[in-house]
C-alpha cells in the first residue's frame, strides 16, 4: 500500500488526501494548526466554474489567459476549466451547499475580468468556510490520520528522492510520496489578507530539497482590504454586485486605468487604488456599496457586513475605506499537470504550486478551483505510482537560484516586522531596480547572520530572497509585477481577438513584457449576463 503524507489542510490538501485514500493509499495529513486553520477557510469570493449553457469553458479559459497576461500554461488552463465542472459536482456530493437562485439552480455571481457570471458562493460570502467544513467532515468520516499542531521543518531525502517529512521537534514520518499544500507566503508583507500561518513553509522546504520554483515575482495584491482596524478582505464579489471605488472627490477613478473600471483585473484595480491614494496624501480610497442597500448587504455578505459593523461603520449609509494588501502568490513550486515537482516523490498543489494556470496574474475566484482540480489530480496520480518525468527545461520566467548580492552594511536587525516592512516598501505593489537592490542587500545580510530563527521566520527569509531575485530578473512590467522604472505606459497593450492572436500576444509578452487584453463582447449584453446568472444548473454542463 502506498503511504502518503499531505502537508496542509486547505481545499487542495484535503482534496488530494481524499482522492489518494479513495484510491487505496494510506494517508496522513499534517497541518501546523487545527485542521480548519487554512487560507481556504477565509475565502469569500467563491469558486469560478462553468455551470450554465450560456457560458463555455473556452470563455473561462480566455478570461484566465487575459488576466494572466498570456503567460499562462495553455495545457494547465485547459485542465482547470475543463475539469472544473466535475469538481463542482464532487464538492456538492461531499456536502458543500452552494447558494441557489429562486428557481433552485446555482446562484452565479459576476466578478472582475469574467465575461459571464460563473462564480458560485456558499453562505453568501462564506464560501471558503463552507468548503473547509465539508471537506473536514469528509476527512473525519473517512478515518484518515490527522496530525494537528505539527509544523513541517523539512523534507527527508534519500538518494535524491523525497521519502518523508521531519516535523518541528524532530519527529519523522516516512512516506512513499509527500504532497505539499501549505498555501502561500502572504506574511512576507506588512499588509496582507492572509492569516498568520501563511509563511511559505512548503515552498521553503522544497527549495532546500532542490526543487525548481518559478514566477515568484508575481504576487497579487487585493485591491480592497478594509482600512479600519485589523486587515480584513472585502471580496471582489461586492464590486461584482455593483459597488464602486471612489476618491475623496467622489469620482470613480478606476475607469482612468481600464475600460472595465472596478471589474478590471486585480493588479490594475490595486494600482489604480494606490495612485488615487497617493494623489490624496495616502488617505484610503472608499468602496461605495450604499446603492446595494442594508438588507442585501447583510444577506449577500454576512461576514463582511459583520466585520464592517464591528468597526463602527455602516456601509449601507457611507462608503468604507479600503487599501490594497498582499493576497495571493501566483508562483511557487514548479509542477506538471499531476502535481509532480522536479524532485522525485514530491508533489505540490494549491497556492504552494506553480501549475502555470495563473500566468502573471490570477483571475478572480480561480484559486479554489485550482486547489480542487489539481488536488484531485495529484491524489489520483500518487495512487497510480507514475514514473517520475525528466525535469522540464527551465523557462525564461523561472526563478533560479537567487543572485548573491552584496550584503548591506547598514541592514537593520532582523525581525519579521522589519522583513515585512522591507518587502512591502521595495518588493510590493510597485517595484524598481534601486529598491529591489536595497532589499536584496538587506536580505543577504540577514541570511549571512548565523543568529537562530524560528522555522517560520527562516522560511519567510528564504522565500523573500527568491521573490526579490525573480523581481530583479524580470525588468519589465507585466501582470501583477509592476515596475515603476518600466511602467505600463511604456508597454504595448496587445488586443487579442482570437486564439491565433492570443498565441502571438503571449509570445510578445515573453519578449517584451506587454500587457494582453481580450475584449468581452458579453459585457455589452446585460441580457446574456442576467440569463446566465438566473438560469438553473444542468447536469449536461457538469459533464463537459
Amino acid at each position: 500500500m502506498t503511504t502518503v503524507v499531505v502537508v496542509g489542510s486547505g481545499i487542495a490538501g484535503l482534496t488530494a488526501a481524499l482522492h489518494a485514500a479513495e484510491n487505496g493509499c494510506r494517508v496522513t495529513i499534517v497541518t501546523k494548526g487545527d485542521l480548519s486553520e487554512t487560507n481556504t477557510r477565509w475565502a469569500q469570493g467563491g469558486v469560478a466554474a462553468v455551470t450554465h449553457p450560456a457560458d463555455s469553458v473556452a470563455s473561462h479559459a480566455a478570461d484566465t489567459r487575459t488576466a494572466g497576461a498570456g503567460l499562462n500554461d495553455a495545457a494547465a488552463v485547459n485542465v482547470l476549466v475543463g475539469e472544473g465542472p466535475a469538481l463542482i459536482a464532487e464538492l456538492v456530493a461531499r456536502g458543500v451547499d452552494f447558494d441557489r437562485a429562486p428557481d433552485g439552480g446555482f446562484a452565479r455571481g459576476l466578478e472582475a475580468a469574467h465575461a459571464m457570471p460563473r462564480v458560485l458562493h456558499a453562505g453568501g460570502d462564506a464560501t471558503g468556510a463552507e468548503i473547509q467544513a465539508a471537506l473536514g467532515a469528509a476527512i473525519r468520516s473517512a478515518g484518515l490520520r490527522v496530525r494537528e499542531q505539527a509544523l513541517l521543518r523539512d523534507l527527508v531525502l534519500r538518494g535524491g528522492r523525497v521519502v518523508g517529512v521531519e516535523l518541528d521537534g524532530g519527529e519523522r514520518i516516512d512516506a512513499d510520496a509527500v504532497i505539499l499544500a501549505t498555501g502561500g507566503a502572504g506574511q512576507l508583507y506588512a499588509h496582507t489578507t492572509n492569516p498568520l500561518g501563511a509563511t511559505g513553509d512548503g515552498i521553503a522546504a522544497a527549495l532546500r530539497a532542490g526543487a525548481e520554483v518559478a514566477d515568484l515575482e508575481f504576487v497579487q495584491f487585493h485591491p480592497t482590504a478594509l482600512a479600519a482596524g485589523a486587515p480584513f478582505l472585502v471580496s471582489e464579489a461586492v464590486r461584482g454586485e455593483g459597488a464602486t471605488l471612489i476618491d475623496d472627490a467622489g469620482r470613480r477613478f478606476c475607469f482612468d486605468a481600464h475600460p472595465d473600471g472596478e471589474l478590471a483585473p486585480r493588479d490594475v484595480v490595486a494600482r489604480a487604488n494606490a495612485r488615487a491614494m497617493a494623489a490624496q496624501n495616502g488617505r484610503p480610497v472608499r468602496l461605495d456599496a450604499t446603492a446595494l442597500g442594508a438588507e442585501h448587504l447583510a444577506q449577500r455578505f454576512p461576514t463582511i457586513d459583520a466585520a464592517v459593523r464591528e468597526r463602527g461603520l455602516d456601509w449601507a449609509v457611507d462608503p468604507i475605506p479600503v487599501t490594497p494588501a498582499a493576497h495571493y502568490l501566483m508562483g511557487g513550486i514548479v509542477t506538471d499537470l499531476d502535481g509532480r515537482t522536479t524532485v522525485p516523490g514530491l508533489y505540490a498543489v494549491g497556492e504552494t504550486a506553480r501549475t502555470g494556470v495563473h500566468g502573471a496574474n490570477r483571475l478572480a475566484s480561480n484559486s479554489l478551483l485550482e486547489g480542487a482540480v489539481f488536488g484531485a489530480r495529484a491524489g489520483d496520480a500518487v495512487a497510480r505510482g507514475l514514473e517520475w518525468p525528466a525535469p522540464p527545461p527551465a523557462g525564461p520566467e523561472a526563478a533560479g537560484p537567487p543572485p548573491k548580492p552584496r550584503p548591506s552594511a547598514g541592514a537593520p536587525p532582523f525581525s519579521r516586522t522589519e522583513l515585512q516592512r522591507v518587502m512591502w516598501a521595495e518588493a510590493g505593489l510597485v517595484r524598481a531596480a534601486a529598491g529591489l537592490e536595497r532589499a536584496a542587500g538587506i536580505l543577504a545580510a540577514w541570511s549571512a547572520d548565523p543568529s537562530p530563527r524560528s522555522v517560520e521566520d527562516a522560511n519567510l527569509l528564504l522565500v523573500a530572497r527568491h521573490v526579490v531575485a525573480a523581481a530583479r530578473a524580470r525588468t519589465g512590467s507585466v501582470g501583477a509585477h509592476y515596475r515603476s522604472d518600466a511602467p505600463d505606459a511604456g508597454i504595448p497593450v496587445l488586443l487579442a481577438t482570437g486564439d491565433t492572436t492570443m498565441r502571438e500576444a503571449a509570445r510578445a509578452v515573453g519578449a517584451t513584457g506587454a500587457v494582453v487584453a481580450t475584449p468581452h463582447p458579453a459585457r455589452s449584453s446585460a441580457a446574456a449576463r442576467d440569463d446566465a446568472a438566473s438560469a438553473p444548473f444542468t447536469q449536461e454542463v457538469l459533464a463537459c
